[in-house]
C-alpha cells in the first residue's frame, strides 16, 4: 500500500515534533494539530484573516494548521502561528501590532498549549 499524506519532509518533521511535544508536555492540542497537518495537501486548511478576527479577542494565541490568507481585516493584536502566510496577510497582522510566527516558535513560548485556539 502506498504512503499517503504530505510528502514535504518539513511538514512531516513538524508533525513528528508536535507529537513529541504532546508526549512530553501532555498537551492534547499539539497531537490534534499534528493530525490536521498530516492530511493531504488538497484538503489542507486555508484561513482568511476575517475568520481569525471573528473568533479571537485582543491578545489571543492562534494556531492555523495550514495557510493564512489576506482576505478581510484584523482590528486587534493577536499572535498567529501557521504553516504559511501570504505576504499581504503578514503585512496586515503586523500593521495592527500582531505577530505572525511559526508553529515551533509558539511551542517554545507556550509548551503546555494553554489558551491557544485552533482555527480551522
Amino acid at each position: 500500500m502506498r504512503r499517503t499524506g504530505p510528502t514535504d519532509i518539513h511538514v512531516r518533521l513538524l508533525a513528528s515534533y508536535l507529537r513529541k511535544c504532546y508526549r512530553r508536555y501532555g498537551a492534547k492540542i499539539w497531537r490534534y494539530v499534528a493530525e490536521l497537518i498530516m492530511k493531504p495537501r488538497r484538503s489542507r486548511i486555508a484561513v482568511n484573516i476575517s475568520k481569525i478576527n471573528r473568533y479571537t479577542d485582543e491578545g489571543d494565541q492562534v494556531v492555523v494548521p495550514g495557510k493564512v490568507l489576506a482576505s478581510g481585516e484584523l482590528d486587534h493584536k493577536v499572535v498567529i502561528a501557521a504553516l504559511a502566510f501570504s505576504e499581504r496577510a503578514r503585512e496586515k497582522i503586523k500593521k495592527v501590532g500582531g505577530e505572525a510566527i511559526t508553529i515551533p516558535e509558539l511551542i517554545e513560548r507556550n509548551p503546555k498549549g494553554s489558551n491557544v485556539k485552533v482555527i480551522i
